[in-house]
């Protein structure tokens, strides 16, 4: 029996141990003073334990003082001390950390985070867990130098930019811009924010900057140095627009050149020009290529000429040989139908006994008519007619 009943009060209290929210709360906790802190607070949300309740208090002597309350009607900051300085987390479930900015000496204290669910069985169960606050005054640390654009530390001209020197510390911490001077000389002091301007920046501006942080505990900081440089953006265009008035200067040198046909004076005239200022050199394969491109035109065009007369002149002959062999055939026909009509010697028997005309008619006729084609044909070719005395002597001889 005894055995019993200890089993069921070791059970009670493993479920009175395991089975309700567990609060966690660091001891102690150090912010900075005219800072923010953070003091966590946190449990793991359990199954049918549902939050109803929730409470921050600080030790004031002898008893504590609630200073916050959440419940079903919301937050309510109890002190006007923590007016807009205190909250609560209230996102994340499990989570009921206190926030308190601007710490003050007398903030340091005891704080007690208290949390009230309600269970399953209607009960509610009640936790809560206490931790310190302490604040002291903290010297403050190296700052840091950083742009407010995405340029980084090189702009172009007339844009709006800033530069922003951050340390960490109690605060106040009071800030001081430098710019560097050649020579050696001293700084020059040119703000006295944490922020340094520029509306807009311009050439002037370019230079090597660092601040210094300052405060309540500690020793003056100093940044590291940051190199600002401003473009100029009417260079930037030049640099843009320099190539295509290079070329409009090389095209009328190379004009000039065709025209006087003065390679070596002009070629040398050009380079003396272009080594008398930076920026107007022109590389010296270019001029070659151009050179180049300019007598390959000229040669093709020439080509091209010389193959169209060419073509003209074989189209005239080919059309005056034809011409010529027609009125050749032309004359041969001719020819042989004298011949067959007039002076054949194959003519019958019966027609050669009733003509009475004789031979001699008969050749002076077929003279007078070779002589006329032949004069024809001559004027035609524009040449001697060679076969003038041939053709005389071939008709000769048949008649």
């Amino acid at each position: 029996m005894g055995i019993l009943l200890g089993l069921l009060l070791l059970g009670h209290l493993t479920v009175d141990t395991y089975g309700r929210p567990i609060l966690e709360v660091p001891e102690s906790v150090t912010g900075p003073w005219k800072g923010d802190v953070n003091l966590p607070c946190t449990y793991d949300p359990l199954q049918g334990y549902t939050q109803v309740l929730v409470k921050w208090l600080v030790q004031r002597g002898s008893d504590p003082v609630t200073i916050f309350l959440r419940d079903s009607s919301g937050d309510h900051i109890q002190q006007a001390k923590y007016q807009g300085r205190l909250h609560v987390n209230h996102k994340v479930p499990g989570d009921v950390s206190l926030q308190l900015s601007t710490l003050e000496m007398d903030d340091r204290s005891h704080y007690t985070c208290e949390v009230t669910w309600q269970t399953p069985d209607g009960n509610q169960v009640v936790r809560d867990k206490i931790t310190e606050l302490r604040v002291q005054k903290l010297s403050v640390s190296k700052p840091t130098v950083t742009t407010g654009s995405g340029y980084g530390f090189t702009v172009p001209q007339g844009m709006r930019i800033s530069l922003q020197c951050q340390a960490r510390g109690s605060p106040p911490i009071s800030y001081i811009w430098y710019k560097q001077q050649t020579n050696n000389q001293e700084p020059i002091k040119v703000a006295t924010l944490s922020t340094l301007l520029f509306k807009p920046a311009v050439v002037a501006d370019s230079g090597s900057y660092f601040c210094t942080a300052k405060g309540q505990v500690g020793s003056e900081q100093h940044s590291d140095i940051v190199k600002f440089v401003v473009k100029d953006s009417s260079k930037l265009l030049k640099t843009k627009t320099e190539a295509p008035t290079t070329m409009t200067y090389l095209l009328n040198a190379t004009s000039t050149v065709k025209q006087s046909w003065d390679w070596t004076t002009d070629m040398d005239g050009y380079l003396g020009e272009t080594s008398a200022g930076p920026g107007k050199s022109l590389p010296v394969f270019a001029i070659i290529l151009i050179i180049s491109l300019c007598c390959m035109v000229v040669f093709t065009m020439a080509y091209i000429m010389l193959c169209r007369k060419t073509s003209q002149q074989e189209h005239v002959y080919e059309a005056a040989r034809a011409h010529a062999r027609e009125a050749n055939d032309s004359g041969e026909t001719m020819r042989v139908a004298i011949f067959a009509s007039g002076c054949s010697s194959d003519e019958p028997t019966s027609q050669n006994l009733g003509n009475n005309y004789s031979d001699e008619p008969c050749i002076g006729q077929e003279y007078q008519i070779i002589a006329q084609i032949n004069g024809d044909y001559a004027r035609l070719l524009d040449t001697v007619p060679l076969d003038y005395e041939f053709l005389t002597t071939e008709g000769k001889s048949v008649c």
